[in-house]
């Protein structure tokens, strides 16, 4: 599998349509819940993905510090059905927190968990920083990595 880090100007069209295609398919289809993915955060971010026989296996976005809080932020965090339970998950916001300690001007890096996953970001080294809410009628904690 191949990992790339790409800003969105860098994306080709084809990788763009099936980084968009990848998450309909697990946020809006998987998880019914209808919501607008398109949020114009994807231009001030960069998209790590790994590939697997021409298609997308796994998918996060990193935002820009200052875009939409003060630090980075991570989103969109995804494996394709077929590909779970291979350990891409950590392979990719490994990648990601790398990334972000080596080329962004940061301190902290924040993203906003699924209540259901919040054990694997605690894992990760990630803290929660707010009480529960609801996003799109699913049940999310705001979380910190400190850098």
């Amino acid at each position: 599998m191949k990992l790339n880090i790409k800003e969105f100007a860098q994306l080709t069209t084809k990788e763009l349509y099936q980084i968009i295609q990848a998450r309909i398919e697990v946020f809006v289809i998987e998880q019914d819940c209808p919501y607008q993915d398109c949020d114009n955060k994807d231009q001030n971010s960069f998209h790590l993905f790994l590939v697997a026989q021409g298609e997308i296996a796994a998918y996060l976005r990193i935002i820009k510090p200052g875009f939409c809080y003060k630090e980075a932020a991570i989103g969109r965090v995804l494996v394709a059905k077929e590909y779970r339970r291979e350990g891409l998950a950590s392979k990719i916001m490994k990648a990601a927190i790398d990334f972000i300690d080596n080329n962004l001007k940061t301190k902290a890096i924040r993203l906003s968990a699924q209540e259901y996953i919040l054990n694997f970001y605690q894992e990760l080294g990630f803290e929660v920083v707010s009480d529960r809410y609801l996003e799109d009628e699913i049940p999310h904690f705001e979380m910190l990595y400190q850098l």
